[in-house]
């Protein structure tokens, strides 16, 4: 496909269409991009930056794409956005995200929406990560919508996980006991000029402290003031620390070799599903059947792993 040339060679026009193709799931075209940008990849760092709303994690990804281009790095940022309830498509986009970036040809910004998605990141984020990557992209920061404690799909999808918090996040530990905890490489507490940042610090302290015996990377806690530009050099040298930790331990090829894991599962899932509903589309006979059978659940003459174990039966599957 000429497109997916003009992608490997860094075309960011090329870029945007291939990355709508891939968002769109486009019938066929997908998994031909997929197998043709899969010699290419594998060469970019990925972090992603998640947390409640309102900590400030467009700022910090603003901040370190700054920091990124000044070392002469290509940077692709994924924005992840709440789903408009009208059309499915990304609330807040990417016009008003990190507007200083838009002349600069070595920085790509997309925004995605979640499309109902429950773990931060849309369905298609794995693919279009992969896009960025092939397109010669040196980071890829992946900010996620924010929604709070179901936020994990990210750490399956990127090397370093920033969870940034702020002072006024709310119960701000009750939502790390809940998942984001588990997750963070690097703790990022945002605003951390206003009161109660100093008390969060010593929180996330004690509870890193009670996890045990430390793991190979010790979590650092960074506070920063994003807006105002204090503790991002830090920020990076703390992300490049742990890049180093993940090379140098083999972690960062055991890492990469689940997430592929994960993403074959998924896609296999995925594609499963659609055969199947498009084999009771097509067959009056079979849709019939599983009208009669989901009529027989609601009225609770049998139960649901009874009726799906019968027309899984009934399909020879």
């Amino acid at each position: 496909m000429d497109i997916v040339e003009r992608v490997l060679k860094g075309d960011n026009l090329a870029l945007s269409r291939v990355i709508s193709m891939v968002e769109g799931e486009s019938n066929g075209k997908v998994s031909e991009i997929m197998k043709l940008i899969n010699p290419h990849i594998g060469k970019a760092y990925r972090i992603g930056v998640t947390g409640p709303p309102g900590a400030g994690k467009s700022t910090i990804v603003d901040k370190l794409v700054v920091v990124m281009r000044r070392e002469g790095l290509k940077v692709g940022v994924i924005a992840v956005d709440p789903s408009s309830p009208f059309t499915g498509g990304a609330l807040l986009g990417d016009r008003i995200r990190m507007q200083q970036h838009y002349l600069d040809e070595g920085v790509f910004i997309r925004s995605m929406a979640t499309r109902g998605s429950m773990g931060g990141l849309p369905q298609t984020a794995s693919s279009v990560i992969k896009v960025l990557d092939a397109s010669g992209k040196d980071i890829i920061l992946i900010e996620t919508v924010g929604v709070g404690q179901c936020e994990l799909d990210i750490m399956k999808n990127t090397d370093t996980v920033l969870v940034v918090l702020s002072p006024e996040s709310g119960d701000t530990i009750q939502t790390m006991k809940a998942g984001l905890y588990e997750i963070a490489d690097i703790f990022v507490i945002n605003k951390a000029d206003r009161p109660g940042a100093n008390n969060l610090i010593v929180d996330i302290q004690a509870m890193l402290h009670l996890r045990g015996e430390p793991g190979s990377w010790d979590i650092p806690i960074v506070a920063t003031e994003a807006v105002n530009n204090v503790g991002i050099e830090e920020l990076y040298h703390q992300i490049q620390r742990h890049r180093q930790a993940l090379d140098g331990s083999g972690e960062l090829l055991k890492r990469r070799q689940q997430q592929r894991r994960e993403e074959f599962m998924k896609t296999s899932e995925r594609k499963i599903i659609k055969r199947l509903l498009r084999s009771v589309e097509q067959d009056g006979q079979l849709s019939r059947y599983i009208g009669k059978v989901i009529d027989k659940v609601e009225k609770g003459e049998i139960d649901p792993y009874s009726a799906a174990d019968e027309v899984l039966k009934s399909m020879n599957l």
